[in-house]
């Protein structure tokens, strides 16, 4: 028995050796192969499986609505997605390795741009199958800037803010009075002020549009809570969010506590995608430059911080303004998502589901905020059948994580490009 178990693990430990020779590249073109195939084949397999039809969330939702239909959602999931993208990453893993050596030699934004095109077309081709996965796909693109716009402020800056949802129905507003006022025919702003044509391309005007207004209402609290050290931020910053909220619903003009609709379809798959690695890729130089590196000292020890001549108030005002610019931009794609923006979003769950996405996944971690705002999204929407008992699997998944992880899953790790894209063997590996 006991050579039969060293037998299993050694054969385990082979297997995995050997998926670990396929570069990036060689996963990314596996799971090309995944979706094309789920296009091909995908309903045909359900059926014969006895789903009713093709699992839109990886098999959860059907699995928790239908214990019965457990098997076969994880046949369809193993036979279209995990064992083809394995398969293929570990048969192509020298051609990729090879692939990817030879973008390596070109500068950095090439392979970078291989990478994403290709990443873009797994998620168009899995997000194609459903108008349902789309949406959950967008959202959760939302969630991953979100997250990594509040880790710039309670991860990086060491403070606690309680603020975002305030910030995101800054820019969902703002980003939607733009929209509608000048592109679109509304009772609540009357006709169009400029033609419908032009909307799709000033629409990233609007979105900074969002954020600025965002990091107006970030300067409001900035001011008087750097003032002082401690715990002031998380009760002013609170009371922010509070603010916020009862001032749209007494603001008429946007609709009150009705809410706000007749956003018009600009934030499509493709422009969501677009800013959320513009934010990403933009989010991580902040964090590795010399700004960034002011933050983590002033987190450490702002004394320490002061006596080396960084500008402590300064440095805080300015990085809490970057991450309420991001949330308010976040905000602008969220309201263009769902085509209705409502002051009662924007509450006390709202910022729990925020907060729990950036520990979650890490603090001081673009990687960490990545993984939490991708893994709770597609959590919260796969036991959406729970109804309210996924408020309790939750929780006690955050608590379970904050007792063995307490700083998160993936924690004060550098998000690094180059690892990433570099080919397996490659010398610079070992550096």
């Amino acid at each position: 028995m006991q050579e039969v178990l060293e037998e299993h693990i050694t054969l385990q430990g082979r297997l995995a050796a050997s998926l670990r020779k396929s570069p990036l590249l060689g996963w990314l073109i596996g799971l090309t192969v995944a979706v094309l195939l789920e296009h091909l084949v995908g309903y045909e397999l359900a059926t014969a499986v006895g789903l009713p039809k093709i699992p839109v969330l990886f098999g959860f939702v059907i699995m928790l609505k239908t214990p019965l239909l457990i098997p076969s959602a994880l046949f369809y999931v193993l036979s279209i997605y995990l064992i083809p993208a394995c398969l293929v990453a570990r048969l192509i893993s020298a051609p990729s390795n090879w692939m990817a050596e030879r973008l390596y030699r070109f500068p950095i934004s090439v392979p970078v741009i291989v990478h994403l095109a290709l990443l873009y077309l797994i998620l168009h081709l899995w997000a194609d199958i459903s108008a349902y996965r789309g949406l959950t796909l967008r959202l959760t693109l939302i969630a991953v800037m979100m997250t990594l716009s509040l880790n710039l402020i309670n991860g990086y800056m060491g403070e606690f803010s309680c603020s975002h949802p305030g910030f995101m129905a800054l820019g969902a507003y703002g980003a939607s009075v733009f929209s509608v006022f000048f592109f679109a025919s509304d009772k609540l702003f009357g006709e169009a002020l400029l033609p419908e044509a032009l909307g799709a391309f000033c629409f990233p005007i609007g979105l900074i549009f969002g954020g600025l207004v965002a990091s107006l209402g970030a300067l409001a609290i900035a001011i008087p809570s750097f003032r002082t050290r401690g715990d002031y931020l998380a009760i002013i910053s609170l009371a922010f969010l509070f603010i916020v909220k009862s001032a749209i619903e007494n603001l008429e003009f946007v609709g009150g506590p009705r809410g706000m609709s007749g956003q018009p379809n600009y934030a499509t798959l493709p422009v969501v995608f677009a800013v959320a690695v513009i934010c990403i890729w933009i989010i991580n130089n902040f964090v590795r430059s010399t700004i960034g590196k002011a933050l983590n000292a002033v987190r450490d020890d702002e004394i320490a911080a002061e006596a080396m001549t960084v500008n402590t108030r300064q440095t805080k005002i300015l990085a809490f303004m970057f991450g309420a610019f991001w949330a308010g931009v976040a905000g602008g794609l969220f309201a263009h998502v769902l085509r209705y923006v409502n002051p009662g979003t924007f509450g006390i769950q709202k910022l729990a589901e925020v907060l729990a996405m950036v520990y979650f996944g890490g603090l001081n971690s673009v990687y960490g905020s990545i993984l939490g705002g991708v893994s709770l999204s597609l959590l919260s929407e796969a036991l959406r059948p729970l109804e309210l008992f996924k408020w309790i699997i939750i929780p006690l998944l955050l608590i379970l994580v904050m007792i063995f992880r307490p700083t998160g899953l993936i924690a004060f790790k550098e998000f690094d490009v180059k690892a990433l894209i570099r080919p397996k063997g490659h010398p610079e590996k070992e550096v």
